[in-house]
């Protein structure tokens, strides 16, 4: 080939390519225009700096802050190969998770997650399935099942910890309580006792959360590939547990697995083997893992804060004193009574931010506040942004649970998105604050803790432990 010849392909090349990128940087809607903001390099976009970790305890992440600062609440960006609106602006939120839910926008997540919970997850089903399945948790971990069965096994649970805690020279909290929670939640959903010399599958849900949120590279020695892997042993041992289950069933109802053969059995049934395991998987995931976190948080809280911790303390042990019976155990009733203690949490969830944000999926053009939401691109709902906007919380980093007096949340506003909002909000939110009221209960009112080392907070971008956080537990009375 001769040295023209190569100097025109190699130009064409390098045309193609700056076109590319410039596309790629610059991209087009047919309708209206998008929102500003920045792209980053091709294909993997501002991966990086999402993913960079930081160590505020609860301030909005620089990723999120900067970008608002620089192009306002609504913005495009690329995170791991897709293209992004983020949206930091209460009504816009509410506008797609409530108002637009199913006709505008849907319930999506990218696809390294789809991997990691499954493609039949409960997070990816539409329509008429996904109402069936949810009203089959909701049925198991609703009021009246929540009151009368989950309520005295949530107590005894706690009481039985915390007391083999007490003989220990120091524990590390998170994994604590970690352990208490899938204890009990595996016992709930699938009889699992990890007691029992079997495989370890709360072993497996370790190597899973390591890469949980991590930058979605499936290659050997990555936190991604070890969540995939941990996700696949998991799997196995419970389709294991479910075959086991089809040969030998029980006669009872006393666990969600039950329910589920019981729906597999029902003719016409949009219940699957596939979808019942992903069911299992991200039910067991989401019963420990965010209820342990915000748990620990609101511990580290309450030991930063020693006013909080004894205005709680007061309100527990005057139940306590209320009783005929003072080592009576704590009833529904009680745990209803609890305002300031449902405040104390109320609070730790609005500073934990234990998630980044939810995601959907805009379904056609969308205009939104003189922008163009295009049709294929993902939203990502940005909560800490939410969480502490200055127009809705005064002093919005402070640790305040009054500034929920007289304040009843009975599902996701604007401003509260702890549990999501619209269609999607969480079904297990009602259970996650019967564990967290049950545990600081007995915890004030019958222990008291000190820290012995750790406690510092980063953001990876979720709320992590980096060195743990190690306390001693002793009883009140010694």
């Amino acid at each position: 080939m001769s040295v023209p010849a190569s100097l025109c392909i190699g130009t064409l090349i390098i045309i193609c390519i700056t076109h590319w990128v410039y596309r790629w940087r610059n991209p087009k809607c047919s309708t209206g225009k998008l929102p500003p903001g920045s792209m980053g390099f091709p294909i993997y976009g501002e991966t990086h700096q999402f993913f960079a970790p930081t160590t505020t305890i609860s301030d909005v992440p620089p990723f999120i802050k900067e970008r608002m600062e620089r192009y306002g609440p609504v913005f495009k960006t690329s995170l791991v190969g897709q293209s992004f609106i983020v949206s930091t602006d209460p009504e816009v939120n509410h506008t797609i998770m409530t108002q637009q839910e199913g006709r505008s926008f849907k319930y999506w997540y990218p696809e390294s997650v789809h991997k990691m919970f499954g493609k039949e997850s409960l997070m990816v089903l539409h329509g008429a399935v996904h109402k069936h399945i949810r009203s089959m948790v909701v049925h198991h971990f609703g009021p009246k099942s929540l009151k009368q069965e989950l309520f005295p096994r949530v107590v005894q649970g706690v009481q039985r910890n915390l007391s083999s805690w007490t003989g220990q020279d120091s524990i590390e909290l998170n994994e604590a309580l970690k352990t208490m929670m899938f204890g009990l939640t595996a016992k709930i959903l699938i009889g699992y006792d990890q007691t029992k010399p079997t495989e370890n599958l709360r072993k497996c849900f370790d190597a899973f959360i390591e890469g949980f949120i991590s930058f979605p590279l499936d290659i050997p020695g990555t936190a991604y590939h070890r969540c995939l892997q941990g996700r696949k042993k998991a799997m196995k041992i419970l389709k294991d547990m479910l075959q086991e289950r089809q040969k030998t069933p029980k006669n009872c109802q006393d666990d969600f697995f039950d329910c589920v053969l019981d729906e597999l059995k029902t003719e016409g049934t949009s219940l699957t083997e596939g979808i019942a395991l992903d069911l299992m998987f991200l039910l067991l995931f989401s019963g420990f893992e965010t209820t342990s976190l915000e748990t620990t948080f609101a511990i580290k809280l309450l030991t930063d804060n020693p006013t909080v911790l004894k205005e709680l303390t007061e309100e527990n042990e005057a139940i306590i004193r209320s009783r005929t019976n003072v080592d009576a155990q704590l009833t529904w009733k009680e745990y209803k009574s609890m305002k300031f203690t449902i405040q104390v949490i109320n609070e730790s969830l609005r500073l934990g931010n234990i998630i980044p944000g939810v995601f959907r999926k805009a379904l056609k053009d969308v205009q939104i506040k003189g922008y163009t939401i295009p049709a294929g691109w993902g939203v990502m709902i940005a909560i800490p942004p939410v969480h502490t906007n200055p127009a809705k919380y005064k002093d919005p980093l402070e640790f305040n649970p009054h500034r929920w007096d007289g304040v009843e949340l009975k599902g996701g506003t604007e401003d509260f998105l702890a549990f999501g909002a619209g269609q999607r909000f969480c079904v297990g939110s009602d259970f996650a604050r019967v564990q967290m009221a049950v545990f600081l209960h007995h915890l004030v009112t019958k222990y008291r803790w000190k820290v012995i080392k750790g406690g510092d907070i980063a953001r990876a971008p979720g709320l992590t432990f980096p060195n743990g956080i190690h306390v001693k537990i002793s009883e009140k009375n010694t």
